[in-house]
């Protein structure tokens, strides 16, 4: 049924037919708006069969999630930026111990400075969790994401982490098809727990592992995510019969075969990038894009055949590895490695702490890279003044104070400049 709607409400609704059992709920901008639906969904008796659980944290909501999933029941739960890193703990017990969670990541930056805004350090915190981890583009994606979610969860029975750029989806209201109860429980098994808590044959989990078992554990897990590179599009093929629309995968592709430069990205800014990309075709420049669904696993051989033929790549990324560079490029370049004559990766950060990343920008960065390739990481709109402004700051006074104090007021001081020059 096709209905004007907020993007969280649209992916509660996606998750409420999938009939979870128990759902643990701490509220935390900005996927607050998600557990709200579904706690009013539950009250109300639309999802049938399902605990509502209030907890005191984050922490709180994944461990509870954790008890009620061993237990066998079909659990899910939220969280967003320090949400996620105060369940930190909870993070790796759940899928170090193989249990089928479905978490919505409202992805948003993680302080300090503080900043509720968009952009995915979240995710990238623990992207090597042993969760996997799938991007949403849309709302009609990150609602779709969720019903393919719980499938492959269960299937291998390990947790899914489904990210959703926080305000610009989350609270973004807009046009989704949210699907009948029927359809979505042909296309979504009953759930049958690998590992169950039964009083009747009582078991232990979470035993201590010594080093004579501790890699093979570790092993397992990696290998279940290869499995999911084959399982995740079989699921978004079997989602399409179903439901008529593409949605999930691994990876798409937008007028990228031909191309001489060839953009990567994960979520919501890959819509910015093909109306970038279709005004720069319309110029004659040869640009494609490669869209990232699914980090982790992340899909080398299926981006390595994506890439291979063009000259230059250029990967656009919410996130910054400190000291390094950006995550995602830093994935793409190994994928590329041992490729004979394979493209040059440049890396892009944009967006951080929830910039906006334009067209106009996009050109220009675009542009460059068609003919002056760049070493490095590059910061897309970086104020290059205000850093300069603060390094020398920095270096003539031995107590400085905190870097993001000195830059607002700088910008007050320059947006003050500008108030009298306009007055003038």
């Amino acid at each position: 049924m096709l209905k004007q709607i907020e993007g969280s409400r649209a992916m509660a609704e996606a998750i409420g037919l999938c009939r979870p059992e128990v759902i643990c709920a701490y509220p935390i901008t900005p996927q607050t708006h998600i557990v709200e639906g579904l706690g009013e969904m539950a009250r109300t008796g639309e999802i049938k069969n399902c605990e509502f659980i209030n907890v005191e944290s984050e922490f709180a909501a994944l461990s509870v999630a954790i008890g009620a999933s061993a237990a066998g029941a079909r659990a899910y739960t939220a969280t967003a930026s320090q949400g996620l890193l105060y369940m930190a703990e909870a993070v790796y017990n759940a899928s170090g111990l193989g249990l089928p969670i479905v978490m919505t990541l409202g992805n948003r930056a993680i302080g300090a400075p503080i900043n509720i805004w968009n952009d995915h350090s979240d995710a990238m915190a623990v992207c090597d969790s042993g969760w996997m981890q799938l991007f949403a583009e849309t709302n009609q994606e990150a609602a779709d994401l969720h019903i393919q979610a719980f499938r492959l969860a269960e299937e291998l029975s390990m947790p899914v982490m489904v990210c959703v750029d926080g305000f610009i989806l989350t609270h973004a209201v807009e046009q989704v098809d949210i699907p009948e109860q029927a359809d979505v429980d042909a296309y979504l098994p009953s759930y049958e727990p690998v590992q169950v808590l039964d009083p009747k044959d009582p078991i232990s989990i979470g035993a201590m592992v010594g080093p004579d078992a501790f890699t093979e554990v570790r092993y397992l897990q990696h290998y279940k995510q290869t499995l999911a590179l084959r399982l995740i599009p079989e699921y978004a093929a079997d989602f399409k019969s179903r439901f008529g629309r593409d949605s999930g995968g691994l990876l798409r592709s937008y007028r990228a075969d031909d191309a001489e430069l060839i953009v990567v990205a994960m979520g919501s800014v890959n819509g910015t990038i093909k109306d970038t990309i279709d005004e720069m075709r319309a110029d004659g420049l040869s640009v494609g894009l490669v869209t990232l669904v699914s980090f982790r696993p992340f899909p080398t051989e299926a981006l390595r055949e994506k890439l291979v033929r063009a000259r230059n790549v250029v990967v656009i990324e919410k996130s910054l590895a400190v000291g390094m560079g950006g995550p995602l490029a830093n994935n793409v370049d190994l994928a590329l490695r041992n490729v004979a004559g394979a493209p040059q990766v440049h890396s892009v950060i944009a967006g951080l702490g929830g910039r906006p990343i334009t067209r106009t920008s996009l050109h220009r960065v675009l542009r460059r890279a068609l003919v002056q390739p760049w070493e490095g990481s590059h910061f897309l709109d970086l104020n290059e003044e205000i850093v300069a402004k603060e390094l020398h700051y920095v270096r003539k006074v031995r107590r400085s104070g905190p870097t993001a104090e000195n830059l607002l007021r700088r910008l007050g001081q320059a947006a003050d400049e500008a108030a009298v020059k306009t007055a003038v």
